[in-house]
Order: C-alpha cells, then structure tokens, then sequence
C-alpha cells in the first residue's frame, strides 16, 4: 500500500484513509527480568502502546504478575518454540513426550539457525498442541491477551502453521501479527484489520544512531497502519549475560521509546498509537459472524 492508497484497516477502525495509525509493540515479555522491567517502563511512561508475553520463559510468570497488576496493557502471545540464545533455552509447556518433533536432542526447542531444519519435521499437530498450551496459560491466569504472533518465526515460517495458527486467532478471539505483504492482503481479503506495511524489526536497525533513525522514521510514518516490533531492555548484567553480543539493541530501544524525544515527535506528527484492542474487536466481530 502506498500513501496514496486507501487503508481498508483504517476504515474498519474507524479512521480516515490518511490517519497515521503506529502499535509499538514490546516483543519478549517475559524472557527476562531486565526485559519485564524495560518494557513496564515504557508501557506505563514511554510510548510503547502493545507488548507480547514469551510463556515458556523463565520470567514469563514475574511478567504474567506485572500484566496481572495492570490490566489496562495490551499484550498478546508470542508464540514462542525457538531459541535464538545457545546458553539461555527453554522448552516446551506441553510434556516433550506428546511433542517430540518440537525439541531438538537436547530437549530444548531448536536453535533459530537450525528453523529450516525444524521446520522440515516439526508436525503441525504437535506445534498446534504447544500453540494451545501457550495461549490456555494465559487464559488460566485470569489474563486477557489481544493477539498473537511468532518468536523468530515470520509468519509462521510454513504455510500450514500460518494457516492453522490464522485458526486459532480466530478461535480464541484474538488478532493475528502479520509481517509482509502477502499475508497482510491475504488476511484483509477476508476483511480483516492488520498492518498494512511489512513490520518493522528493531533488530534490524544498527544500534549507532538509533534515536536519530527512530526519529526520521517516526516522522516518515504513512497513512495506514504501522507496526514497529521493539525491544527494550534494560543493560544491566543480566541481559549482558545473557547477550553479550547484542545486549545494545534493548537498551538502545529502550532509551528512545521512554524519551521526551519519542513523545514530542508522535504528538507533532498527529500520529495516534494504537494497541491490538481495536483490531481484536473487529477481529471478533467479523469472525463470529462468518462462524
């Protein structure tokens, strides 16, 4: 979509074809505890308007007790069944057993350099089976999730995971993060809201000058819905621990998403920031609908 082009995801959400829509979306709730207090911070001062909850993760339950403390946030689930951190792993929730082709050797979920090697093995009923047991201990927690998507799996990295993980949303009344343009049309051919340009990855962007590339794409952001996937975390000794060699990227997120900078741009540009409430209402409606 181009600037110039109507947003069908504006119009559903109640907006003009030319209202700049952004979610900042905290990916990694959970992972850890530096992370836990990061993205806090900049959902409750900075500009962070979404986050998204890893369960299987060692702090995911110190994350679930902040969301608990704080039902106003937004969050989804991120699917979570790789680890992209050789010495900081998790595993499933479901018995390993009933999902063998989930783990690698170890017993861990497989290493993100090895994906093409799951994904070639991993059965769809195992991964449908983990997806649940993700989403049913959200909802066990008395907690309200607004959507899901992937940890290091774009789009579901195969097309029968996107489609059965397309199932579940709607299923469990939840919006679905998209990250590119053929499953953004694919899914608003159905007349369903989402993102309408490819999902901005704060990894990808270098940590040197990060505020001042923050601020030119803020001030860039088009007409339509944008998504940004951040990652904030606090530079502490644990997350340098745990990522020795990429620990800068989360405390480079995390410095512009609770500046005064951040703020003022958003508020000069007239850019309004959105969670996923209002995409998983529609989401809900169009979908018990056509039920």
């Amino acid at each position: 979509m181009t600037q110039s082009q109507s947003s069908q995801t504006n119009r559903l959400l109640g907006y003009s074809d030319d209202a700049r829509l952004l979610i900042i979306n905290a990916d990694d709730f959970g992972r850890s505890h530096a992370s836990n207090e990061a993205t806090l911070h900049a959902l409750k001062d900075g500009v962070v308007s979404s986050t998204t909850l890893m369960v299987p993760c060692p702090w995911a339950l110190h994350a679930m007790q902040l969301l608990s403390e704080h039902p106003e946030i937004s969050f989804g689930v991120h699917l979570t069944v790789v680890c992209d951190v050789s010495h900081y792993r998790c595993g499933p929730l479901t018995s390993r057993n009933k999902v063998p082709s989930l783990v690698d050797e170890t017993g861990f979920f497989y290493m993100v350099e090895r994906i093409p090697q799951w994904l070639a093995q991993v059965k769809l009923s195992e991964l449908e089976v983990e997806f649940r047991a993700q989403i049913e201990a959200v909802l066990a927690a008395s907690l309200k999730p607004t959507h899901v998507d992937w940890h290091c799996l774009y789009n579901g990295g195969r097309a029968d995971i996107f489609e059965m993980t397309v199932r579940l949303a709607k299923e469990y009344g939840l919006a679905l993060r998209v990250s590119d343009r053929p499953v953004i049309e694919a899914l608003q051919r159905q007349g369903l809201p989402t993102n309408d340009y490819d999902v901005l990855d704060s990894y990808r962007l270098d940590t040197v000058e990060k505020s001042t590339c923050y601020a030119q794409l803020l001030r860039e952001v088009p007409g339509g819905l944008s998504e940004w996937a951040v990652h904030p975390g606090l530079g502490n000794a644990e997350l340098q621990a745990i990522e020795p060699e990429s620990w800068q990227v989360r405390q480079t997120d995390f410095d512009f998403l609770v500046s005064r900078e951040a703020r003022s741009i958003i508020e000069q540009e007239g850019i309004v920031l959105l969670s996923y409430k209002p995409l998983q209402k529609v989401w809900q409606e169009r979908c018990s609908s056509t039920a």
